[in-house]
């Protein structure tokens, strides 16, 4: 198989919260919008790509027509701290885990989107020795 693309698809019961959610505080740009489905674009070093999906639409299998469940989306960024600043501080979100540092290497907090997809902020940190074995390519 030969990819050309891959992206998530979130299944939604919350279209445009979501939509407002990835754009005015994740930095995405919309690239397609239709009542039912809208596809976002995040350009930068590397382009990003998500996409939003109305859980009851007839384009998904009828057993399948659900909000999502059980989501993590990571986001890695250059500074976790700053992050914090603007959208728990800043912008008011709630976090669901607060700022701190593991030591299997990430230094993150977790926040939700509208349908409760979670959002790891993370900027990785140096493991401590007992993790520091278990990566594959340090």
């Amino acid at each position: 198989m030969t990819l050309t693309s891959f992206y998530p698809v979130i299944c939604t019961s919350r279209l445009r919260e979501s939509r407002a959610f990835y754009i005015d505080l994740m930095g995405f740009e919309p690239t397609f919008e239709a009542d039912w489905y809208i596809s976002l674009r995040r350009l930068g070093a590397l382009p990003y790509e998500l996409a939003l999906l109305d859980h009851t639409h007839p384009t998904l299998p009828e057993a399948y027509r659900l909000p999502v469940r059980g989501l993590v989306l990571n986001f890695e960024v250059e500074d976790v701290d700053a992050e914090w600043e603007r959208l728990v501080l800043g912008a008011g979100l709630t976090p669901r885990l607060d700022i701190r540092s593991e030591d299997f290497g990430q230094r993150h907090f977790i926040l939700a989107d509208p349908d409760g997809v979670l959002i790891d902020i993370i900027t990785p940190i140096e493991p401590t020795s007992a993790y520091a074995d278990q990566f594959v390519n340090p």
